[in-house]
Protein backbone atom coordinates (compact mmCIF):
# COMPACT_ATOMS: atom_id res chain seq x y z
CA UNK A 1 0.00 0.00 0.00
CA UNK A 2 1.35 3.45 -0.32
CA UNK A 3 4.11 4.97 -1.86
CA UNK A 4 7.64 3.55 -2.84
CA UNK A 5 9.49 6.49 -1.23
CA UNK A 6 9.50 6.22 2.27
CA UNK A 7 10.21 8.48 5.52
CA UNK A 8 11.21 8.60 8.88
CA UNK A 9 9.73 11.43 11.12
CA UNK A 10 11.36 10.22 14.49
CA UNK A 11 10.19 6.88 15.56
CA UNK A 12 7.19 6.49 12.57
CA UNK A 13 7.94 5.29 8.94
CA UNK A 14 5.57 6.72 6.91
CA UNK A 15 5.23 5.44 2.77
CA UNK A 16 7.15 2.12 1.38
CA UNK A 17 5.12 -0.40 2.62
CA UNK A 18 4.60 1.21 6.12
CA UNK A 19 1.41 0.93 7.87
CA UNK A 20 -0.81 4.30 7.67
CA UNK A 21 -0.13 6.41 10.43
CA UNK A 22 -2.81 8.74 12.20
CA UNK A 23 -2.13 12.39 12.95
CA UNK A 24 -3.71 15.22 14.82
CA UNK A 25 -2.93 18.56 15.36
CA UNK A 26 -2.73 20.53 18.58
CA UNK A 27 -5.48 23.93 18.70
CA UNK A 28 -3.94 25.11 22.18
CA UNK A 29 -2.65 28.35 21.75
CA UNK A 30 1.21 28.43 20.75
CA UNK A 31 1.68 30.53 23.67
CA UNK A 32 0.54 28.03 26.28
CA UNK A 33 3.00 25.80 26.74
CA UNK A 34 1.77 24.22 29.27
CA UNK A 35 -1.80 23.68 27.95
CA UNK A 36 0.15 22.21 24.62
CA UNK A 37 1.96 19.45 26.47
CA UNK A 38 -1.05 18.35 28.64
CA UNK A 39 -3.01 17.96 25.13
CA UNK A 40 0.15 16.28 23.35
CA UNK A 41 -0.32 13.80 26.57
CA UNK A 42 -4.01 13.14 25.47
CA UNK A 43 -3.37 12.83 21.96
CA UNK A 44 -0.77 10.30 23.27
CA UNK A 45 -2.96 8.35 24.92
CA UNK A 46 -5.99 8.16 22.46
CA UNK A 47 -3.41 6.39 20.21
CA UNK A 48 -1.90 9.22 17.67
CA UNK A 49 1.07 8.48 16.00
CA UNK A 50 2.39 12.12 14.65
CA UNK A 51 1.47 15.28 16.25
CA UNK A 52 1.74 18.87 14.62
CA UNK A 53 2.07 22.01 16.40
CA UNK A 54 1.58 25.37 14.82
CA UNK A 55 4.98 27.24 15.38
CA UNK A 56 3.94 31.01 14.06
CA UNK A 57 7.23 32.70 15.50
CA UNK A 58 10.38 32.63 17.31
CA UNK A 59 8.47 32.52 20.76
CA UNK A 60 6.75 29.52 19.97
CA UNK A 61 10.00 27.56 18.96
CA UNK A 62 10.16 26.39 23.22
CA UNK A 63 7.14 24.45 22.69
CA UNK A 64 9.29 21.87 20.77
CA UNK A 65 11.64 20.59 23.43
CA UNK A 66 9.11 21.02 25.57
CA UNK A 67 6.77 18.78 23.30
CA UNK A 68 9.53 16.47 22.89
CA UNK A 69 10.01 15.93 26.83
CA UNK A 70 6.88 15.17 27.31
CA UNK A 71 5.72 12.64 24.51
CA UNK A 72 7.45 9.82 22.38
CA UNK A 73 5.26 10.46 19.46
CA UNK A 74 7.05 12.53 16.50
CA UNK A 75 6.45 16.32 16.96
CA UNK A 76 5.77 18.42 13.53
CA UNK A 77 6.86 22.14 13.40
CA UNK A 78 3.52 23.74 11.12
CA UNK A 79 5.42 26.78 9.76
CA UNK A 80 4.62 29.10 6.91
CA UNK A 81 6.68 31.80 5.06
CA UNK A 82 9.66 32.03 7.93
CA UNK A 83 12.71 30.06 6.86
CA UNK A 84 13.92 31.05 9.89
CA UNK A 85 11.73 29.52 12.16
CA UNK A 86 12.15 26.62 9.94
CA UNK A 87 15.92 26.30 10.88
CA UNK A 88 15.20 27.09 14.55
CA UNK A 89 12.86 24.25 14.80
CA UNK A 90 15.80 22.22 13.46
CA UNK A 91 17.72 23.41 16.07
CA UNK A 92 15.25 22.68 18.93
CA UNK A 93 14.80 18.64 17.50
CA UNK A 94 12.02 19.29 15.67
CA UNK A 95 11.11 15.39 13.96
CA UNK A 96 8.94 16.62 10.74
CA UNK A 97 8.50 20.35 9.26
CA UNK A 98 5.43 21.35 6.90
CA UNK A 99 6.17 23.66 4.72
CA UNK A 100 6.09 25.12 1.12
CA UNK A 101 9.23 25.70 -0.06
CA UNK A 102 7.98 28.46 -2.55
CA UNK A 103 6.88 30.52 0.09
CA UNK A 104 9.74 31.83 1.95
CA UNK A 105 11.93 33.36 -0.91
CA UNK A 106 15.34 33.07 -2.59
CA UNK A 107 16.76 29.64 -3.43
CA UNK A 108 19.53 30.27 -0.34
CA UNK A 109 16.58 29.95 1.95
CA UNK A 110 15.54 26.70 0.36
CA UNK A 111 18.80 25.49 0.74
CA UNK A 112 19.31 26.37 3.75
CA UNK A 113 16.69 24.34 4.85
CA UNK A 114 17.21 21.63 2.90
CA UNK A 115 20.32 21.69 3.93
CA UNK A 116 19.38 21.77 7.97
CA UNK A 117 17.02 19.12 7.27
CA UNK A 118 19.26 16.75 5.76
CA UNK A 119 21.74 16.96 8.34
CA UNK A 120 19.51 16.31 10.78
CA UNK A 121 17.23 13.33 9.19
CA UNK A 122 13.91 15.44 8.99
CA UNK A 123 11.36 14.88 6.56
CA UNK A 124 9.29 18.33 5.09
CA UNK A 125 5.49 17.83 4.27
CA UNK A 126 4.66 19.89 1.28
CA UNK A 127 0.94 21.12 2.02
CA UNK A 128 -0.93 22.78 -0.84
CA UNK A 129 -4.77 23.40 -0.27
CA UNK A 130 -7.64 25.29 -2.12
CA UNK A 131 -6.59 28.50 -1.41
CA UNK A 132 -2.59 28.47 -1.40
CA UNK A 133 -2.06 28.40 -5.23
CA UNK A 134 0.29 30.04 -6.90
CA UNK A 135 -1.28 32.89 -9.22
CA UNK A 136 0.56 31.36 -12.46
CA UNK A 137 -1.22 27.94 -11.94
CA UNK A 138 -4.38 29.32 -10.87
CA UNK A 139 -4.56 31.16 -14.00
CA UNK A 140 -3.66 28.11 -16.22
CA UNK A 141 -6.14 26.58 -14.55
CA UNK A 142 -9.13 29.17 -13.86
CA UNK A 143 -9.78 27.80 -10.65
CA UNK A 144 -8.10 25.15 -7.98
CA UNK A 145 -8.36 21.83 -9.79
CA UNK A 146 -7.54 18.86 -8.56
CA UNK A 147 -4.83 19.20 -11.59
CA UNK A 148 -4.11 22.58 -9.91
CA UNK A 149 -3.37 21.14 -6.36
CA UNK A 150 -1.15 18.41 -7.91
CA UNK A 151 0.82 21.17 -9.94
CA UNK A 152 1.58 23.41 -6.77
CA UNK A 153 2.67 20.15 -4.68
CA UNK A 154 4.95 19.15 -7.24
CA UNK A 155 6.21 22.39 -8.26
CA UNK A 156 6.97 23.07 -4.43
CA UNK A 157 8.90 19.48 -4.08
CA UNK A 158 10.58 20.52 -7.37
CA UNK A 159 12.16 23.50 -5.45
CA UNK A 160 13.79 20.63 -2.95
CA UNK A 161 14.68 18.50 -5.02
CA UNK A 162 17.28 21.26 -6.92
CA UNK A 163 19.08 20.43 -3.19
CA UNK A 164 19.28 16.85 -3.64
CA UNK A 165 16.19 16.91 -0.94
CA UNK A 166 13.66 14.30 -1.58
CA UNK A 167 12.45 12.73 1.95
CA UNK A 168 9.77 14.78 1.39
CA UNK A 169 5.55 13.98 1.92
CA UNK A 170 3.08 15.53 0.07
CA UNK A 171 -0.87 16.63 0.75
CA UNK A 172 -3.41 17.85 -1.87
CA UNK A 173 -5.95 18.87 0.59
CA UNK A 174 -9.46 20.24 -0.28
CA UNK A 175 -12.46 20.81 1.28
CA UNK A 176 -14.60 19.53 -1.58
CA UNK A 177 -14.39 15.25 -1.25
CA UNK A 178 -14.40 14.59 -4.96
CA UNK A 179 -11.76 17.16 -6.03
CA UNK A 180 -9.57 16.14 -2.99
CA UNK A 181 -9.71 12.41 -4.41
CA UNK A 182 -8.84 13.10 -7.87
CA UNK A 183 -6.09 15.40 -6.62
CA UNK A 184 -4.26 12.49 -4.69
CA UNK A 185 -5.08 9.93 -7.60
CA UNK A 186 -3.18 12.29 -9.82
CA UNK A 187 -0.36 12.62 -7.29
CA UNK A 188 0.05 8.84 -7.17
CA UNK A 189 0.87 8.60 -10.75
CA UNK A 190 3.14 11.41 -11.05
CA UNK A 191 5.21 10.77 -8.49
CA UNK A 192 6.53 8.44 -5.72
CA UNK A 193 6.22 10.55 -2.45
CA UNK A 194 4.34 9.29 0.53
CA UNK A 195 1.12 10.78 0.52
CA UNK A 196 -0.85 12.86 3.56
CA UNK A 197 -4.47 12.46 2.82
CA UNK A 198 -7.07 14.51 4.48
CA UNK A 199 -10.05 17.12 3.58
CA UNK A 200 -9.13 20.20 4.89
CA UNK A 201 -12.27 22.29 6.91
CA UNK A 202 -14.14 19.27 6.69
CA UNK A 203 -16.46 20.88 9.57
CA UNK A 204 -17.46 19.89 13.15
CA UNK A 205 -17.61 16.59 13.94
CA UNK A 206 -20.70 14.72 12.32
CA UNK A 207 -20.20 16.40 8.64
CA UNK A 208 -16.50 16.27 9.11
CA UNK A 209 -16.44 12.77 10.08
CA UNK A 210 -18.55 11.96 6.69
CA UNK A 211 -16.24 13.85 4.66
CA UNK A 212 -13.06 12.32 5.79
CA UNK A 213 -14.79 8.59 5.48
CA UNK A 214 -15.74 9.43 2.03
CA UNK A 215 -12.40 11.59 0.75
CA UNK A 216 -9.99 9.24 2.81
CA UNK A 217 -11.56 5.49 2.43
CA UNK A 218 -11.89 5.69 -0.88
CA UNK A 219 -8.24 6.45 -1.53
CA UNK A 220 -6.98 4.19 1.24
CA UNK A 221 -8.97 0.97 -0.65
CA UNK A 222 -7.18 1.94 -3.63
CA UNK A 223 -3.75 1.62 -1.85
CA UNK A 224 -3.34 5.43 -1.88
CA UNK A 225 -1.96 7.18 1.13
CA UNK A 226 0.23 6.54 3.76
CA UNK A 227 -0.80 8.78 6.68
CA UNK A 228 -3.69 10.27 7.62
CA UNK A 229 -5.28 13.15 9.56
CA UNK A 230 -9.16 13.60 9.83
CA UNK A 231 -9.66 17.43 10.47
CA UNK A 232 -12.11 18.54 12.73
CA UNK A 233 -14.04 21.31 14.41
CA UNK A 234 -13.59 19.40 17.46
CA UNK A 235 -11.24 18.62 20.17
CA UNK A 236 -7.84 16.82 18.51
CA UNK A 237 -8.47 13.43 20.25
CA UNK A 238 -11.94 12.89 18.40
CA UNK A 239 -9.93 13.24 15.27
CA UNK A 240 -7.34 10.22 16.18
CA UNK A 241 -10.47 8.06 17.43
CA UNK A 242 -12.37 9.21 13.91
CA UNK A 243 -9.38 8.22 12.00
CA UNK A 244 -8.63 5.01 13.84
CA UNK A 245 -12.89 4.18 13.46
CA UNK A 246 -11.67 4.88 9.59
CA UNK A 247 -9.26 2.40 9.05
CA UNK A 248 -10.91 -0.37 11.29
CA UNK A 249 -13.62 0.41 9.05
CA UNK A 250 -11.57 -0.70 5.81
CA UNK A 251 -10.29 -3.47 7.72
CA UNK A 252 -6.59 -1.88 7.65
CA UNK A 253 -6.46 -2.00 11.54
CA UNK A 254 -7.18 -5.14 12.77
CA UNK A 255 -5.62 -4.95 15.91
CA UNK A 256 -8.25 -3.45 18.25
CA UNK A 257 -12.37 -3.99 19.07
CA UNK A 258 -14.82 -4.25 16.07
CA UNK A 259 -17.83 -3.22 17.38
CA UNK A 260 -21.13 -3.71 15.70
CA UNK A 261 -24.40 -2.71 16.65
CA UNK A 262 -27.88 -3.32 15.10
CA UNK A 263 -30.13 0.22 13.98
CA UNK A 264 -33.31 -1.33 16.34
CA UNK A 265 -36.22 -1.71 15.41
CA UNK A 266 -39.79 -2.34 16.69
CA UNK A 267 -39.12 -5.52 18.37
CA UNK A 268 -36.51 -3.51 20.29
CA UNK A 269 -37.56 -3.31 24.56
CA UNK A 270 -34.73 -2.45 25.98
CA UNK A 271 -32.58 1.40 25.64
CA UNK A 272 -29.86 -0.16 23.17
CA UNK A 273 -29.26 3.54 22.04
CA UNK A 274 -28.32 4.02 25.21
CA UNK A 275 -26.34 0.78 25.79
CA UNK A 276 -24.24 0.88 22.58
CA UNK A 277 -22.90 4.45 23.20
CA UNK A 278 -21.57 2.95 27.00
CA UNK A 279 -20.11 -0.02 25.04
CA UNK A 280 -18.46 1.58 22.45
CA UNK A 281 -17.21 4.14 25.22
CA UNK A 282 -16.10 1.71 27.85
CA UNK A 283 -14.34 -0.55 25.14
CA UNK A 284 -12.65 2.65 23.73
CA UNK A 285 -9.11 2.05 25.37
CA UNK A 286 -9.47 -2.17 24.63
CA UNK A 287 -6.65 -3.53 22.10
CA UNK A 288 -8.03 -6.83 22.22
CA UNK A 289 -8.45 -7.89 18.23
CA UNK A 290 -11.90 -9.23 18.96
CA UNK A 291 -15.35 -8.51 17.32
CA UNK A 292 -18.16 -7.14 19.82
CA UNK A 293 -22.29 -6.87 18.99
CA UNK A 294 -25.02 -5.09 20.22
CA UNK A 295 -28.22 -6.13 19.16
CA UNK A 296 -31.93 -5.28 19.73
CA UNK A 297 -33.65 -8.75 19.92
CA UNK A 298 -33.07 -12.28 20.33
CA UNK A 299 -34.88 -13.22 17.39
CA UNK A 300 -32.05 -12.28 15.09
CA UNK A 301 -29.16 -10.97 17.56
CA UNK A 302 -27.18 -13.98 17.99
CA UNK A 303 -27.67 -15.40 14.49
CA UNK A 304 -26.66 -12.32 12.79
CA UNK A 305 -23.77 -11.54 14.73
CA UNK A 306 -22.67 -15.44 15.48
CA UNK A 307 -19.37 -14.18 14.00
CA UNK A 308 -18.75 -11.84 17.04
CA UNK A 309 -16.41 -12.84 19.73
CA UNK A 310 -18.60 -11.85 22.36
CA UNK A 311 -21.97 -9.51 22.12
CA UNK A 312 -25.53 -9.18 24.17
CA UNK A 313 -28.90 -8.74 22.54
CA UNK A 314 -31.98 -7.25 23.98
CA UNK A 315 -35.32 -8.56 25.57
CA UNK A 316 -38.14 -7.25 27.21
CA UNK A 317 -36.24 -5.41 29.68
CA UNK A 318 -33.32 -8.07 30.30
CA UNK A 319 -31.30 -9.59 27.84
CA UNK A 320 -28.71 -12.31 26.39
CA UNK A 321 -24.97 -12.96 26.41
CA UNK A 322 -23.76 -14.75 23.90
CA UNK A 323 -20.46 -16.14 22.54
CA UNK A 324 -20.24 -16.84 18.42
CA UNK A 325 -23.77 -17.50 18.23
CA UNK A 326 -24.55 -19.39 21.35
CA UNK A 327 -26.35 -18.27 24.21
CA UNK A 328 -24.02 -18.04 27.67
CA UNK A 329 -27.48 -16.56 30.38
CA UNK A 330 -29.61 -14.36 30.50
CA UNK A 331 -29.58 -10.66 32.49
CA UNK A 332 -31.31 -7.67 33.54
CA UNK A 333 -30.96 -4.73 31.61
CA UNK A 334 -29.06 -2.51 33.71
CA UNK A 335 -26.85 -5.14 34.29
CA UNK A 336 -26.31 -6.01 30.24
CA UNK A 337 -23.33 -3.70 30.09
CA UNK A 338 -21.26 -4.68 33.13
CA UNK A 339 -22.22 -8.10 32.09
CA UNK A 340 -20.27 -8.05 28.69
CA UNK A 341 -17.41 -5.96 29.85
CA UNK A 342 -16.85 -8.80 32.47
CA UNK A 343 -16.71 -11.25 29.69
CA UNK A 344 -14.92 -9.18 26.90
CA UNK A 345 -12.23 -9.38 30.00
CA UNK A 346 -12.02 -13.16 30.65
CA UNK A 347 -11.13 -13.36 26.59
Amino acid sequence: MGSKIQVKAGNVLIGGGAEVSVQSMLNVPSTDVEGSVKQAKALEEAGCQIIRAAIPDMDAVKLIPALKEAVSVPIVADIHFNYKLALEACAAGIDKIRINPGNIGSDDRVKAVADACRQRGIPIRIGVNSGSLEKEILAKYGHPTPEALCDSALYHASLLEKFDFTDIVLSMKSSTVSNMIKAYEIAAQRCDYPLHLGVTEAGTERMGIIKSSAGIGSLLLRGIGDTIRVSLTADPVREVYAAYDILKALDIKKDGVQFVSCPTCGRTRIDLVKIANEVEERLRGCNKNIKVAVMGCVVNGPGEAKEADIGLAGGDGCGIIFKKGEVLYKVSEDKLVDALIDEVNKL
